[in-house]
């Protein structure tokens, strides 16, 4: 995959096949450490102590596809960049991911469009929450759709009127993008 956003899409689909109803994605860009942190959290089914073990063999997956490559190749693209990935879950708890980079790494992908990466979520899964946070030494921005759903009322989120507002916000706030 070209870039983080991409990567960031493959791990939310997956906690959305495990059945989660929240998905929490944090960016953390930390410039003084040359540090970039991504996590994806979500409270899905989770995975035993066996699945567990064998997340990162791009030959095993539970899906029905032969091959299960989004952590694998999350894995690779964090450590050719100086960081690493690691995959905490149990059953009942749902998984956590998370990758480090060197930000200043010559073969770190870009993190991408992760307006388009959230918006994909929101309208192709209207039901899901989804909350993502970015921070960047001293910024923050904070995004929820349990907070937009509730202030949309009647409307729901995937609306098309809806889905650009949320775009033209997204764009507007989101800045960790290269």
């Amino acid at each position: 995959m070209e870039d983080l956003s991409l990567h960031i899409l493959d791990i939310a689909e997956n906690s959305i096949r495990a059945d989660a109803g929240l998905v929490e994605i944090v960016i953390t860009l930390d410039r003084d450490k040359d540090l970039l942190l991504i996590e994806v959290h979500d409270n899905g089914k989770g995975m035993d102590a066996e699945t567990l073990a064998r997340v990162r063999d791009p030959f095993f997956t539970t899906k029905r596809k032969k091959t299960g490559l989004g952590i694998p190749f999350l894995s690779q693209a964090a450590e050719q960049a100086g960081g690493s990935a690691s995959v905490a879950s149990a059953p009942g708890r749902g998984t956590t991911v998370r990758a480090t980079f060197t930000w200043s790494h010559v073969d770190r992908p870009v993190v991408g469009n992760m307006v388009e990466t959230l918006i994909t979520l929101i309208a192709g899964h209207p039901d899901l929450d989804v909350r993502y946070s970015e921070h960047d030494n001293g910024r923050s921005y904070r995004f929820d759709t349990r907070e937009l759903k509730a202030e949309l009322g009647d409307v729901p989120i995937s609306a098309p009127e809806a889905i650009q507002a949320v775009k033209n916000m997204l764009q507007e706030e989101i800045r960790i993008k290269g």
